[in-house]
């Protein structure tokens, strides 16, 4: 990489935020939601894509609008690949339906071709990617049960399986643009051995990637502490730059009416910050400092999931209604809060 720290916006939800109505303040003024979050200080955007959603947003035809969006304004491009009609994390590894019955050569290709239809369509209108992740959270493997390797599918032919499948999409997307930086992104944030265990696996079956990308979520991966030694383990361990690509934390515990919460509860929190405006706003600084305090300057950033969720609509596309609205940075309104102010 070179010597940009990435300060990252998943905004994959955008799209379908303005599609219903959703509007963005700078206080009282109204902005462009892409543009709000470039002019507070963000300089690379994170886009998911599913192969075939059952709710249209997230497929490749809203990804190449977003993209085009995205490099008119000059930012860096991360591309999330899930290979799933939905979300892809360490509960659900769902191959797309299309892919179901597939033989084990059939998957790979199918991977292959998927990946390089994709970077080829956003070549074509000047919008590829700076980086690509092979997977989402892929801690427990991907294109369940191929390519399954926690628990009881912890063995060697499985790991076998699926590295073959990660090495078809990254050999598809460096066929179409060499340059591209990959990123393997897990979700064990705070959890230094099983981090290690994982990408000790990818060094022994030589899935060659750039970039090592970890999820990090005090409710479910620990402290900053905890964050802190496996950024520090894996820095000295492996030669790879560190990106915490999914970070986030609440700004109140107090519900929009309808929308229940994830983070609901004060005993979710990381002890030292309130879920106010300001504690939401200083575990920000704390956890990018963190980041950049990385050894061997191996620390390139972070991406915030999801800043722009706002309980504008009570249905979406995935399914079930907006879980995620006090962990913005923006809040039931859509106006900026003191947080995404920090970043700039």
């Amino acid at each position: 990489m070179n010597s940009l720290f990435i300060k990252g916006m998943d905004i994959s939800f955008l799209d379908e935020i303005e599609q219903s109505g959703g509007q963005f303040y700078d206080g009282n003024t109204l902005m462009d939601g892409l543009e709000l979050f470039q002019h507070k200080g963000t300089n690379s955007i994170r886009l998911r894509i599913w192969n075939n959603p059952s709710g249209g947003y997230c497929n490749l035809e809203r990804t190449l609008a977003l993209a085009k969006r995205i490099k008119d304004k000059g930012l860096h491009f991360l591309l999330d690949f899930h290979y799933s009609d939905e979300w892809a994390d360490p509960a659900h590894q769902t191959k797309p339906k299309a892919w179901e019955g597939l033989g084990l050569q059939e998957l790979n290709v199918a991977v292959y071709r998927y990946t390089a239809e994709v970077l080829l369509a956003l070549k074509e209108q000047g919008t590829l990617p700076d980086m690509v992740q092979i997977g989402n959270e892929i801690t427990p493997g991907m294109l369940w049960d191929e390519g399954k390797v926690d628990g009881e599918w912890d063995r060697d032919e499985q790991w076998e399986i699926f590295t073959r499948l990660v090495k078809s999409g990254i050999r598809a997307a460096r066929d179409v643009y060499p340059e591209v930086q990959i990123m393997i992104h897990i979700d064990r944030g705070g959890d230094a051995v099983a981090s290690q265990y994982f990408y000790d696996r990818f060094q022994q079956y030589g899935v060659e990637y750039d970039i090592i990308g970890l999820s990090f979520y005090p409710w479910w991966h620990g402290t900053l502490d905890d964050l802190r030694l496996n950024l520090e383990g894996l820095a000295n361990k492996y030669d790879k730059d560190i990106i915490v690509v999914e970070i986030a934390y609440p700004w109140t515990l107090d519900a929009p009416e309808g929308f229940p919460l994830i983070v609901n509860d004060e005993a979710q929190l990381h002890p030292g910050y309130p879920a106010t405006k300001d504690g939401q706003a200083q575990y920000i600084r704390d956890i990018v400092q963190l980041i950049r305090e990385v050894p061997c300057g191996k620390g390139k950033g972070f991406y915030y999931w999801e800043p722009c969720w706002t309980p504008n609509k009570a249905e979406w596309s995935v399914g079930h209604a907006n879980n995620w609205s006090n962990l913005t940075l923006v809040d039931y309104g859509g106006r900026v809060l003191p947080a995404l102010e920090y970043l700039k």
